[in-house]
């Protein structure tokens, strides 16, 4: 048995620290007050190395999970070269190569729960700043409604456009005003004060749009990554999202409500469009189903280049409908119920409350 110990010591020690991984996780979720040292902490450290991986122009963390796949790829292919050629430790040969896959999983598992999973129990943007959800009435809904159908009205006709009237604003630019889309709101709300860095440009932008992601933080690198392949007038909102990761706010309602409102309070146009639009999207898909007639009227009251926008982005998405996006949208639920989410992925649509509570 020592022999045993000693010839995988490695791969055992490696163990040990995966559980070690995951009880920061665990004394993370414990308590609200833990969660919030956990949290604090690993804010810092992710500040701190996503200085080095900021260095590359690329999306790092999308190499990062090929450089996994393969890696778990080859992992395999050693479990069954050793299998089939170790004839006097075939078991032997095989726990220590299933240890080394077991181990690397549970790393990647292990580091994202300590990383990130913990802030999905930590104070958020609600708790912070005093603004809560709460139930609203149809009456509030369609005031708020109709006051985004307004800012979409003034801002329609203040960002460029092809000759179908479509949003054409060039991307780069909406990248390079991105680092001060949270300086007005930051003045309100002082916890999102930071220094921006632009985000990244995903590499595999198609693939991501076939798994229904406009974008996503990463915690192993600190990056955040945006799909460019996606329709351009969502993407200053999109961005603004990803920024809202960035100060530690894991709950996804609570990021959307924050990219609407700091991309309205902002000043860029294009970006007060785009977090217009998408507030609108919010508020109008809880008024179709709370007033049909009102949402009718409301809509009938949109400038054509809104319309267009709203064909474009429709028809873009359609596309990917079928499994590949029903298969991504089921595990992302399931991770966010995981993290304590009741709401799943409807968690998305909660920011309607958000929004009535603050505008």
């Amino acid at each position: 048995m020592l022999g045993f110990l000693k010839r995988h010591r490695i791969v055992h020690s490696w163990a040990l620290g995966v559980l070690a991984l995951f009880g920061v996780y665990w004394y993370g979720i414990s308590s609200p007050q833990a969660a919030n040292a956990v949290s604090g902490a690993t804010q810092a450290l992710k500040d701190g190395y996503a200085r080095l991986w900021y260095l590359f122009p690329f999306s790092v963390v999308e190499w990062f999970y090929a450089a996994f796949i393969l890696g778990m790829a080859a992992w395999a292919a050693v479990l069954f070269h050793r299998v089939r050629t170790w004839r006097g430790r075939r078991l032997e040969a095989a726990y220590g190569c299933l240890m080394g896959m077991a181990c690397l999983a549970l790393t990647a598992a292990g580091l994202y729960c300590a990383l990130w999973g913990v802030n999905y129990y930590a104070d958020g943007f609600q708790e912070k700043s005093g603004i809560y959800a709460r139930p609203v009435t149809t009456e509030d809904l369609d005031r708020v409604t109709t006051r985004f159908v307004s800012l979409l009205q003034e801002t329609a006709d203040q960002v460029e456009r092809d000759a179908s009237g479509v949003f054409a604003v060039d991307r780069d630019g909406i990248f390079a005003a991105s680092t001060r889309v949270y300086t007005n709101i930051s003045r309100e709300f002082p916890f999102l004060a930071r220094t921006d860095r632009v985000p990244k440009k995903m590499v595999f932008s198609r693939l991501f749009s076939a798994m229904n992601f406009t974008g996503f933080y990463s915690p192993y690198t600190g990056e955040s990554s945006l799909n460019v392949d996606s329709p351009a007038c969502l993407l200053p909102a999109n961005i603004a999202h990803e920024l809202a990761h960035q100060r530690g706010i894991a709950s996804e309602q609570e990021c959307n409500f924050l990219a609407i409102a700091a991309s309205l309070a902002c000043g860029d146009p294009v970006y007060r469009y785009s977090g217009a639009l998408m507030g609108y999207i919010h508020l109008g898909n809880a008024l179709y189903r709370a007033d049909r007639e009102r949402w009718e009227k409301l809509r009938s009251e949109l400038p054509e280049e809104v319309l267009a926008d709203l064909r474009y982005h429709s028809a873009y998405w359609s596309q990917f409908e079928g499994l590949t996006a029903t298969v991504s949208k089921s595990i992302y639920d399931t991770a966010l119920r995981s993290y304590g989410q009741s709401d799943g992925i409807q968690s998305y649509g909660t920011v309607v409350d958000l929004l009535i509570a603050y505008y």
